[in-house]
């Protein structure tokens, strides 16, 4: 599967942004879905996750409250709607797929990673 991040950019402390994910090559409704990023010269970390059919979520504590993901089954699509942005969330974000179908934290539950998209808060 191939997972293409889009609607990341630039905006302001306090702002809003929402990234999507999209799947080709094969379904992954089936699959637990989940968003990481990557700050500069800071490991990769968990953000949030959802299950196959969107009914349970996790979410980070540093994002808990200001962001949600989603998910559209049938577009095989993930969202991450991003409120209250923060300076300290500047980072790339990569969706990733699991080989769950529950919501993981854990990078190695993952097989699939997109390429990431660049959000940038100024403050």
């Amino acid at each position: 599967v191939q997972l293409q991040a889009s609607g990341g950019g630039l905006v302001q402390a306090g702002g809003s942004l929402r990234l999507s994910c999209a799947a080709s090559g094969r379904t992954v409704s089936n699959n637990g879905m989940g968003w990481f990023r990557q700050a500069p010269g800071k490991e990769r970390e968990f953000v949030a996750a959802i299950s196959w059919n969107g009914g349970l979520t996790s979410y980070s504590d540093s994002v808990k409250g200001r962001f949600i993901i989603s998910r559209d089954r049938i577009k095989n699509t993930i969202y991450l709607q991003m409120d209250n942005l923060k300076p300290e969330d500047t980072a790339v974000y990569y969706c990733a797929a699991a080989r769950t179908a529950v919501p993981t934290s854990v990078q190695s539950n993952y097989r699939s990673w997109g390429q990431g998209t660049q959000v940038t808060v100024s403050s």
